[in-house]
């Protein structure tokens, strides 16, 4: 009896799920953000929300400030990962950069500093040197930068988000991609806010059906 009710409970929360889903704003596939053909993510075990991106991009830094308050908000079950998108050689540099800052502990300190230097400052640091001099300005040794640029753990990440950004038929950036299998662009979302709601609607959307799947998993079992 007791496993009976637990289920019905879990029945009823999944529909509550759906039907506050539905009272809110509701958005549709092909036209509000797309589904992704071979669906793929990084961590399983988790609502996977990747952000693919360029400093060089305005959208992508008007963009950020909504992103990072989202980030800070965030639901538990959700992983959010950053991919900087390789679609030309500076876009590549600034990939290797990223992945550098991250490799040294000091990524997420000077991530909004990069979006500042070339948006403010004009600096669009299109070579070594020049990125160099800069995480210099905030406390990041020469060596040790220039040495992560060069290892063979910011190669295969950079590499990886280069095949991410083939797998996703990625066009431009920013764009998100919810849990492996759905794709928004700024574009088919008609506005930043809109891009954050979305995300939002397909999360509760994939909340939604993991709880009703781990449910038939334990009545089966």
């Amino acid at each position: 009896m007791q496993y009976m009710l637990k289920k019905t409970l879990l029945v009823f929360s999944i529909l509550f799920i759906f039907a506050g889903t539905a009272c809110a704003e509701t958005y549709e596939e092909g036209k509000h953000y797309q589904r992704v053909d071979q669906p793929k993510t990084i961590d399983s075990d988790k609502i996977e929300v990747l952000e693919f991106f360029w400093y060089g991009c305005p959208h992508c830094y008007s963009f950020e400030p909504k992103l990072s308050e989202w980030k800070n908000k965030k639901p538990e079950n959700v992983e959010f990962v950053r991919v900087p998108a390789t679609f030309q050689p500076l876009w590549v540099l600034h990939a290797r950069a990223y992945y550098a800052l991250q490799m040294l502990g000091v990524g997420e300190d000077i991530h909004l500093k990069f979006f500042s230097e070339i948006h403010n400052k004009k600096n669009y640091m299109k070579t070594l040197d020049a990125l160099t001099v800069f995480v210099q300005e905030h406390g990041v040794q020469r060596t040790e930068f220039i040495d992560a640029m060069n290892s063979f753990t910011v190669e295969n990440q950079v590499r990886k988000a280069t095949k991410m950004v083939t797998d996703y038929k990625l066009n431009g950036v920013p764009a998100v991609a919810v849990n492996g299998k759905y794709l928004i662009s700024a574009s088919m979302a008609g506005s930043y806010d809109n891009m954050i709601k979305i995300m939002n609607y397909l999360i509760k959307k994939e909340t939604a059906k993991a709880s009703l799947d781990n449910g038939k998993a334990g009545k089966k079992s």
